[in-house]
């Protein structure tokens, strides 16, 4: 049974990086705000640190995710760090702004999603940047999250993309003009030595202001629906079981896993499988939990002949986009120099060395996320179904050649004893097919699992709202209809920026 009720004009669960820019939207709009966070607030430094990311994997500010077993690479359960903290995983990620391309947008504005096209969208990127360039055709100046340039690389950065020119790619020095196309320093969401997560940036400064509630270490256990409509989300804390009523609208910002996984809770998804839960069905919505799909790395490392210089930034401070085919329109792999030795669940690293991790971008393959279990607080299945198209595959070994061409440049001689992994027996193509199966990772991008769309399958219409139920709409990167070619933050700001407008009756309804 629900305890107290409590009553906002929004509820909005989840404190991520859709859910705090929102909140921050709606309360500036004079509407009062509750915003439910199943994680704590960001109290551990090493969040704040910009080169400590990785050691925040597997505490208590990581979900930790597991998927099921990958039957295409190699049966292996790959591991998905999400951010349980406030910020979400802005507080936990690599820190890199990135948008991908206007044909991203422009995409999912063809399959239906209207007002979702690169120059809609455009404008809500502008609106949250403060970019140190200033304002400009492309770029926002005086936004409250800080986008910022690595004007002073480290001389193993600066090697590794005098490297790639060598190898033929163009320097580019803006990844997010439309000449992207080649190698560049990363841009990143740091300020003074400092993570910007969207929490410091947006939440933070407004705790004072009372039409602002925040509850943190609640975990939301089901939507309440009356007439069709959802009024209001009930949420254990402490052992107890509150109720937040919302006069206006509540919002699903718990991302790829966490807002699915509220839905199908709540009954509303694919009938047969929550029957089979003995959930009493809503809805009958069978796109929740499918469109599962992520950008996926592969790393390359090197040992080196002497200790790395310290880090410029946050340790990700080079970027390559890259077309595996030349007749393809736009990139489709992501390179990145990751400042260390790295090869993920692979023990096996030199003391000193230095990775670039391959990258796919445009993945084909498609998974799906259900319920294991009605508790509330057993992670949901999950099956990305990684390279189950072997289009994928194939993409990933191009890209992971492309980072070992690089690796054999003059320009790297004074660093590089030798590659580490793969290694140079591994030769001929079946045997790089192999290595990426065995050693494929996340990006750290997963996305799709309540997608945007106007056919059967679709779960949000292109206004968010949830179909089938009034005052309810989804507003994470679980919306999107296919991943963007670049790092998934920022575009969820975006998400977030738009859906504000959208809430507040500001384009139309």
């Amino acid at each position: 049974m629900a305890g107290t009720t409590a009553a906002y004009d929004d509820v909005i669960v989840g404190a991520g990086s859709a859910g705090c820019v929102l909140a921050r939207r709606l309360v500036d709009a004079g509407h009062r705000v509750l915003l439910i966070e199943s994680g704590g607030l960001d109290t551990r430094p090493e969040i704040h640190n910009p080169g400590m990311s990785l050691a925040l994997w597997n505490t208590e500010v990581d979900y930790a995710y597991v998927t099921e077993p990958q039957p295409h690479a190699a049966g292996r359960r790959l591991g998905w760090p999400r951010g349980k903290v406030v910020g979400g995983s802005s507080s936990i990620n690599g820190m890199i702004y990135a948008r991908g391309v206007p044909q991203d947008y422009d995409n999912w504005a063809y399959r239906g999603c209207l007002g979702w096209d690169w120059d809609t969208v455009l404008p809500y990127f502008k609106r949250s940047e403060d970019h140190e360039d200033g304002p400009s055709a492309l770029h926002g100046h005086g936004g409250l999250l800080p986008v910022r340039r690595n004007n002073d690389p480290n001389p193993l950065s600066a090697a590794f993309v005098a490297a790639a020119q060598q190898a033929d790619l163009p320097f580019v020095t803006d990844p997010n003009s439309q000449d992207y196309l080649g190698v560049s320093y990363t841009q990143h969401t740091v300020l003074d030595g400092r993570r910007r997560s969207t929490w410091t940036s947006f939440v933070e400064p407004i705790l004072g202001n009372p039409a602002l509630t925040v509850i943190t270490g609640a975990v939301v256990s089901r939507l309440v629906l009356d007439a069709g409509r959802c009024t209001a989300v009930e949420y254990i804390i402490q052992g107890r079981t509150e109720r937040a009523h919302a006069h206006n609208e509540v919002i699903l910002s718990g991302g790829a896993m966490g807002s699915p996984q509220v839905l199908l809770l709540s009954g509303i998804g694919p009938a047969d499988e929550l029957r089979a839960l003995g959930i009493d069905v809503q809805v009958d919505l069978p796109g929740v939990g499918a469109n599962l799909h992520d950008h996926l790395i592969c790393p390359v490392l090197w040992e080196t002949t002497q200790p790395l210089p310290p880090l410029s930034v946050q340790g990700l401070e080079v970027n390559i986009f890259w077309k595996s085919n030349p007749a393809l329109t736009v990139a489709d792999t992501q390179p990145l120099l990751v400042h260390g030795p790295y090869l993920g669940d692979d023990p096996s690293v030199p003391e000193n060395g230095f990775t670039c991790l391959g990258g796919l971008i445009r993945p084909h393959s498609r998974g799906r996320l259900w319920l294991r279990s009605t508790d509330p607080t057993t992670p949901p299945a999950m099956d990305p179904q990684v390279f189950s198209d072997p289009h994928d595959l194939e993409v990933m070994a191009d890209s992971v050649e492309l980072v070992r061409e690089i690796g054999r440049q003059p320009a790297l001689d004074e660093w590089r004893k030798d590659e580490w992994a793969p290694g140079s027996d591994v030769t001929d193509r079946d045997a790089v097919r192999d290595y990426v199966r065995t050693h494929v990772q996340t990006y750290h991008h997963q996305v799709g699992t309540c997608r945007m769309g106007v056919d059967r399958n679709a779960v949000v219409d292109p206004r968010l709202r949830v179909h089938g139920v009034d005052g309810l709409r989804v507003v994470d990167a679980s919306i999107m209809p296919d991943v963007p070619s670049g790092n998934t933050n920022a575009p969820t700001i975006m998400i977030a920026e738009r859906a504000a407008d959208l809430l507040l009756g500001k384009l139309g309804k």
